[in-house]
């Protein structure tokens, strides 16, 4: 198999998906948020609750110092793409063992298939690119688990392989070790390399680990009312159990790709999957690769955990763990469980595409091997995904437009990053999920002003999510600093504005500058004495509380979660340069039995 060819098919599914959004710009979506000059300082400091942010803002961040943050997020969204389409290619083409046309093209087809998809489309219209970017590593983690090696060499290429997920976050490190570990634990030697998996696991992990831990001592808790509010829902005719099968699912309407409901697409994309399942289980049997029984039990458990959510006793169930330890919080997105059955199906198309390329006659007889009408049928298989899945296209057709933050936020930016003295930014209006007028199309995002700055800032990070019923449920946040500031604003819910600003209680909070991040009247707090205004624009108006009513302290940066951040870079480049490469990929072959069929090249 070419080298270069796993990475071509990432590359080209990149531009085809993601195409104006690699320019020039911010394409602000939901919780994907970018800024110009992340604060490293800022990102390790922290906020209260659980470091969901860490460790992928931090990375964003680091990188923001070299290069523009516009650049940092083209990269990070044709990384989703370049490095899960060419893992899947590559898992695919290691098992099959064949340098066959049509193994090439089967390889092709499984890293087409694992970027192209529906919970691809649906998780980046959500803005989750972190987790996609785990997502991403899934392939690169399963190899490196069933590989065969002495201890050492074994451990450094389970963390070459979890760099995606260290970067991805919690839900990343959840979803590697849901995917990738009944694949280590899986035949002869399964519970050492077991041991060593989850030890990878735990150190990539301690950046945010050990926040989660000092969070979950002082008291913050997870709202299980998160369990209602991202539920799976049905996108599809084919209920929810179906969607979900189909990839789809997810809670939230409006990030559904368009045509994702359409009855044909919907009908041609059930065959799709299930032609997939199948030639998986026929593959699995024929090939014995040394992953398939553990991929099969992490995609069940995987569709098990996402239906949970689907039924009023499954949701009470996920409820009652959240409230029984805060741990289970992840378990509140149930969609996102069905990553694993992406990766069986992914290969299992790989596995039809090679069956359609067989030669018709065993090459030992005389066949000359696959013909161009077995290439070609392959080849138009391989490309199924890409079709039926037409909402992807070109910026999610142009739902991912980049857009340029206007002059008064960089000015207010500068201001603040200017004051040496300490205090937070209170950003206002108090709603963290909102329409920006100035984005173009009028998007849904996680108000930029809560990164913005250089410094801690308050928002209410509450979100209220619509139910099926016409109904909302708002899913308490984690920070006990913002729910103060709530207190004391007593915002209008209508209006996300207080009635009037009180720069002493806002003092009191610590509270240095007032960001009001969109166009507002401004009678709330024109008459306030004890503000100075230092921006005014249409779209963002600073004010800053007056000395001396002020009195605040920076907090400091944990020495112990600076410690763990670099026990887990230090780590990771010992793989690395363990290795010598970058991020290695081992072929993973097949656990061949008696009876087992080898193709004669």
């Amino acid at each position: 198999m070419s080298r270069w060819l796993p990475w071509a098919v990432g590359l080209v599914s990149a531009v085809l998906a993601l195409g104006p959004a690699l320019g020039r710009g911010y394409v602000l979506r939901y919780d994907m948020v970018f800024v110009p000059g992340l604060s490293l300082p800022t990102v390790l400091r922290g906020a209260d609750g659980f470091p969901r942010a860490i460790p992928s803002d931090a990375v964003v961040a680091a990188l923001s110092r070299v290069l523009p943050g516009d650049v940092v997020q083209s990269l990070a969204l044709a990384a989703v793409f370049v490095a899960g389409a060419a893992g899947a290619a590559r898992l695919a083409a290691g098992a099959l063992g064949s340098s066959r046309a049509g193994a090439r093209v089967a390889a092709a087809a499984a890293g087409l298939a694992y970027v192209w998809n529906p919970f691809v489309a649906e998780r980046l219209l959500l803005g989750q690119w972190a987790v996609l970017l785990g997502y991403a590593g899934l392939p690169w983690a399963v190899a490196a688990a069933v590989r065969r090696a002495p201890p050492a060499a074994y451990t450094a290429g389970v963390l070459r392989s979890l760099v995606p997920a260290a970067v991805g976050g919690f839900s990343s490190v959840v979803l590697t070790a849901l995917t990738a570990g009944p694949a280590a634990l899986w035949g002869r030697g399964g519970p050492a390399r077991g041991a060593l998996f989850a030890g990878a696991l735990a150190v990539v992990s301690l950046p945010w680990l050990v926040p989660s831990l000092a969070a979950g001592a002082a008291g913050t808790a997870t709202d299980p009312a998160g369990v209602e509010a991202f539920a799976p829902r049905a996108d599809t005719p084919l209920g929810t159990a179906g969607s979900l099968f189909l990839l789809g699912g997810v809670w939230n309407a409006n990030a559904v790709p368009p045509y994702h409901g359409d009855p044909v697409p919907v009908a041609l994309r059930l065959a799709l999957c299930l032609a997939a399942v199948a030639a998986w289980a026929w593959w699995v049997r024929r090939e014995r690769p040394a992953f398939g029984p553990g991929l099969t039990a992490a995609a069940a458990l995987g569709f098990a955990v996402a239906l949970l959510g689907a039924s009023a006793p499954g949701r009470e169930l996920t409820a009652g763990l959240i409230d029984l330890w805060a741990g289970f919080g992840p378990l509140r997105d149930g969609q996102l469980y069905v990553a694993p059955l992406a990766l069986l199906q992914a290969l299992g198309l790989g596995a039809a595409v090679h069956w359609l390329t067989l030669p018709a006659d065993p090459p030992a007889r005389g066949g000359r091997g696959a013909g161009a009408l077995g290439l070609a049928a392959g080849a138009g298989a391989a490309v199924l995904p890409v079709v039926l899945s037409s909402g992807l296209w070109w910026g999610a057709q142009g739902a991912l437009e980049p857009v340029q933050y206007p002059r008064a936020w960089r000015e207010a930016q500068a201001a603040v990053a200017a004051d040496d003295r300490p205090g937070a930014v209170l950003v206002l209006p108090w709603s963290a999920y909102r329409g920006i007028s100035w984005s173009g199309e009028p998007v849904v995002v996680l108000d930029p002003a809560t990164k913005l700055f250089d410094r801690r800032t308050l928002w209410n990070d509450d979100l209220a999510v619509g139910t099926p019923d016409g109904g909302t449920v708002v899913v308490r946040g984690e920070d006990a600093r913002a729910r103060e500031a709530a207190r004391v604003l007593e915002p209008d819910p209508q209006t996300g504005l207080p009635e009037s600003l009180d720069a002493v209680e806002l003092a009191g909070l610590g509270v240095r500058y007032v960001a009001l991040s969109a166009p507002v009247d401004n009678r709330f707090w024109s008459e306030a004495e004890g503000f100075s205004v230092v921006v005014e624009g249409a779209d963002m108006t600073l004010l800053e509380v007056l000395p001396p009513l002020v009195y605040a302290e920076e907090a400091d940066i944990s020495g112990l979660e600076v410690t763990c951040g670099l026990v887990t870079v230090g780590a990771i480049i010992w793989s690395v340069a363990r290795s010598g490469s970058s991020l290695g990929f081992q072929r993973t072959g097949s656990e061949r039995r008696p009876g087992a069929r080898k193709e004669i090249p």
